[in-house]
């Protein structure tokens, strides 16, 4: 079996699991956040449920529109909280904790081999940790937050082998827009994308995060790295629960294998408006931009931070270009602040917003007007996305977010 298979097949008492079977596995752990809990909380209250399963098993994150942007998004926090003190769930984080993704991670609420829900696209990117992670509809996770349990059909797996040595300003951003430019946005439609090869090596356990983040806009049911050495050290002195490391069988069977040779790539950018819509650099550089955002789930960690800003320490952002720089987690935020980091963004021009979500999703803090153009590290661009239909979003690493901001228009950190 794959090690998608295989936790599966743990979690529904089963010793073997194929591709399409319907199962019904036991959770480990299930989170939600402000736009999705009020839906799953109001299921909750219709079926007559008077508790959930387990307390310490639930996490409730106050993420996307907060700071209340307006008085439904406050309305809709204060539900949740109101919810959280009367069932007394241990996890739940006020607004200004930080990104859920990325959150829960860094506190160690979530180990290799777990079955983890979310209701949250993003849910998928746990899967850098080696466990199976994957988004749910507000209905599905009320019913887990009842019982402990959900069905699921067992997905098939894509192997993506990265191969080669990343080159300096490639991160885990630029290999997975690489896989997403290859296969396109359904080419892993309710599939396992299994990451795999030797260039893993050389990408840290944030930029895994990134890849897994986004397996989800090529379409998969979830993205997945078998835990190595990289992921014992990121969960050392962090990991609340006790770890089990599958791995894939060689014997495994694969709907498919792609092989992607990292050593040939470019820094990787995405068009308006589909995340397939991938090319290097070096062919759309020229395009000019008013606003470039550097953070949420995908690429607000420490190290995103830290590129940024040393390619923009000493220098200044292009006046006609607003930057935005929100760091994924208040632990990362004061990292960043004892570091200097936020110092040289700050220095060079940047706004530093609290570890939220923002203008990821056309929130708050950064929606674009008609006409204007961002470049951003987020995970989607799709039409009206940040702001205006009539808006555009490109999507990049935080070395070509950070550049650009510098030069107004796309361009490859080498430029300055």
């Amino acid at each position: 079996m794959t090690i998608t298979e295989k936790i599966l097949a743990k979690h529904s008492g089963r010793k073997k699991v194929s591709p399409g079977e319907i199962i019904e596995a036991r959770l480990d752990f299930i989170l939600a956040n402000d736009i999705t809990a009020p839906l799953a909380l109001e299921r909750f209250h219709q079926v007559g449920a008077k508790k959930v399963f387990n307390r310490g098993r639930i996490a409730l994150v106050l993420d996307h529109f907060v700071p209340a942007r307006d008085i439904k998004s406050a309305e809709q926090a204060k539900l949740i909280r109101e919810f959280a003190r009367r069932h007394k769930i241990k996890y739940f984080y006020e607004a200004g904790c930080g990104i859920e993704h990325v959150l829960l991670p860094e506190e160690g609420l979530v180990s290799p081999g777990e079955v983890v829900i979310g209701a949250d696209s993003h849910t998928c990117t746990y899967g850098a940790l080696g466990a199976f992670a994957t988004g749910v509809g507000s209905t599905d996770l009320a019913a887990g937050m009842i019982t402990g349990r959900l069905w699921f059909k067992v997905p098939a797996t894509i192997l993506v082998n990265f191969t080669g040595k990343p080159g300096k300003w490639i991160s885990g951003k630029d290999l997975i827009l690489a896989l997403i430019g290859k296969i396109g946005v359904d080419g892993a439609r309710y599939m396992a994308l299994e990451f795999a090869g030797e260039a893993l090596k050389f990408i840290s356990i944030c930029g895994r995060f990134s890849i897994c983040n986004m397996a989800v806009e090529a379409g998969a049911k979830n993205g997945i790295i078998v835990p190595d050495r990289i992921t014992r050290e990121y969960l050392k002195n962090r990991a609340q629960r006790p770890s089990i490391f599958y791995q894939s069988d060689p014997e495994a069977e694969y709907a498919q294998e792609i092989e992607i040779n990292v050593g040939k790539l470019e820094p990787q950018v995405a068009l308006p408006s589909l995340p397939e819509n991938v090319q290097s650099v070096s062919k759309v550089k020229g395009v000019e931009i008013d606003q470039v955002v550097i953070g949420s789930c995908t690429n607000g960690w420490l190290e995103d931070l830290r590129i940024a800003a040393q390619i923009l320490s000493g220098k200044k952002v292009h006046p006609r270009v607003r930057l935005l720089v929100l760091p994924a987690t208040r632990k990362i935020y004061l990292q960043a602040l004892k570091q200097g980091i936020l110092a040289k963004l700050s220095g060079a021009g940047a706004t530093i917003g609290p570890a939220t979500c923002g203008p990821c999703l056309g929130g708050h803090l950064g929606v674009l007007a008609e006409g204007e153009r961002a470049l951003a590290t987020t995970n989607r661009n799709f039409i009206g996305r940040m702001g205006s239909p009539k808006s555009e979003v490109y999507l990049s690493g935080p070395a070509v977010a950070a550049a650009s901001a510098v030069l107004g228009r796309i361009g490859s950190p080498e430029e300055i």
